[in-house]
């Protein structure tokens, strides 16, 4: 028998990079490589928005997970499905029907992916006491993070770069796309030699639910569940806008409202600075909850999490280029939302607590999901009608919902502390 918590210091980092990487390259850099490729804001925001459905969806097929095989072996086949059609959004880049096909290929990793993350956080779930599960919190969301600030920095930087070097977009996103789908392999690989065989090691302990239906009833049993899912749905209703137009915005002309920045500089700027100041954030967060509880940082971490957006509205409004400026805004906003969400993922934790808890998360996050994808779905057509200025206005207010359920929800006001837990 494996015991809990054994080799987490290896398998957290690895398996939560691997979970990061396809869901930026989906969401995020997807955004990039289109805009790079001619597509306009309004087909941007409204197309790669709709990519999330999978991970609202994915409580549908979460039982599955419980039901069939182990959670090893299920992320370790999704992450290389997810493999495969990264290396086919690199085969496809060059043809004349390209977003037709690379959609598709980014439709296949997004489903892969979102099942890869059932898994993943199940397994987090079942191999860590609930002690550790709060003190990993931070490294948790740290890597995940670090994987999208990789595929925002480091792939877009190396997309730049080849554009540079080429002169021809559709050649550099072709290498670039085909590169990382390597790239996912290899991580593929890393998990399967670092991640340890807890179920099959420990199968009287195992969570099986009798059926599809006794998982989701209990999960919509739950207390006060109505003001948490609204909770759930408003956490990121700033940032599912700001997430798509972001890029756009350092990307596109002066005469458009841009900032005119090169997509070499965008993955500079975010790979850097942006790096360090996403660790600090999330391994401070997780900190901090660990040793004092969620109750006492749950509104400073919601604050972390929004108030750095007015930044880019300042930006916005008053069009400076500065780069002391723009670096001040990423360093801000990616240390706000590693600080920010850790509080956010022990709040899904609590919610998915008990049985049936795989399942469980992956319904709490499918309601997230849903709550990035509708708003960002309209935000290339928002920001068409107010401008970036009036825009990054707009995505400030949206941080009000959120601000004002806190005082409605209800949860133990010392849950992730370590010293308020036992070892299951």
């Amino acid at each position: 028998m494996i015991k809990k918590d054994k080799g987490a210091w290896a398998w957290v980092p690895v398996l939560y990079f691997t979970q990061g990487l396809p869901y930026v390259l989906v969401v995020t850099v997807s955004v990039i490589m289109y805009k790079n490729l001619g597509v306009s804001n309004e087909d941007i925001g409204l197309y790669t928005s709709l990519l999330y459905l999978p991970w609202v969806l994915k409580p549908i097929w979460s039982p599955l997970v419980d039901l069939k095989s182990t959670k090893r072996n299920w992320f370790l086949a999704m992450q290389l499905a997810i493999a495969i059609a990264l290396f086919g959004v690199g085969l496809t880049i060059p043809t004349n029907m390209f977003f037709t096909t690379t959609l598709a290929c980014f439709w296949m990793a997004a489903f892969a992916s979102a099942t890869n993350d059932i898994a993943s956080d199940g397994y987090y779930m079942l191999g860590l006491t609930e002690k550790k599960q709060s003190f990993f919190v931070g490294m948790r969301s740290t890597f995940y993070r670090l994987a999208m600030v990789t595929g925002e920095g480091l792939i877009v930087f190396s997309a730049g770069f080849l554009e540079e070097k080429y002169g021809d977009n559709t050649k550099a996103w072709s290498i670039t796309m085909t590169a990382t789908a390597f790239l996912m392999l290899a991580l593929t690989i890393s998990n399967y030699f670092v991640a340890p065989k807890y179920e099959s090691s420990d199968k009287k302990n195992l969570e099986k639910p009798s059926s599809f239906s006794e998982v989701f009833s209990s999960f919509f049993k739950k207390p006060q569940i109505g003001i948490a899912l609204a909770f759930i749905l408003t956490y990121r209703l700033g940032e599912s806008q700001l997430v798509k137009m972001v890029s756009p915005f350092l990307l596109d002309t002066h005469d458009k409202g841009g900032l005119a920045y090169t997509t070499k500089e965008l993955g500079l700027l975010f790979g850097t600075i942006g790096v360090v100041a996403l660790t600090i954030g999330g391994i401070l967060g997780g900190i901090l909850i660990s040793r004092d509880g969620l109750k006492k940082w749950m509104l400073p971490m919601v604050l972390s999490l929004n108030v750095p957006n007015i930044l880019y509205a300042i930006l916005a409004l008053t069009k400076t280029t500065s780069i002391i400026a723009v670096t001040a805004t990423v360093v801000l906003e990616k240390f706000g939302y590693g600080f920010g969400f850790a509080a956010f993922l022990m709040y899904l934790i609590y919610i998915a607590s008990g049985k049936s808890k795989t399942s469980h998360y992956a319904i709490a996050t499918g309601f997230m999901a849903l709550g990035m994808m509708l708003p960002g779905m309209i935000s290339g057509y928002i920001q068409n009608w107010l401008g970036y200025g009036g825009f990054f206005v707009w995505v400030v207010i949206a941080a009000l919902p959120a601000l004002f359920l806190l005082k409605y929800i209800q949860y133990p006001a010392d849950f992730g502390k370590k010293d308020s837990v036992t070892n299951e």
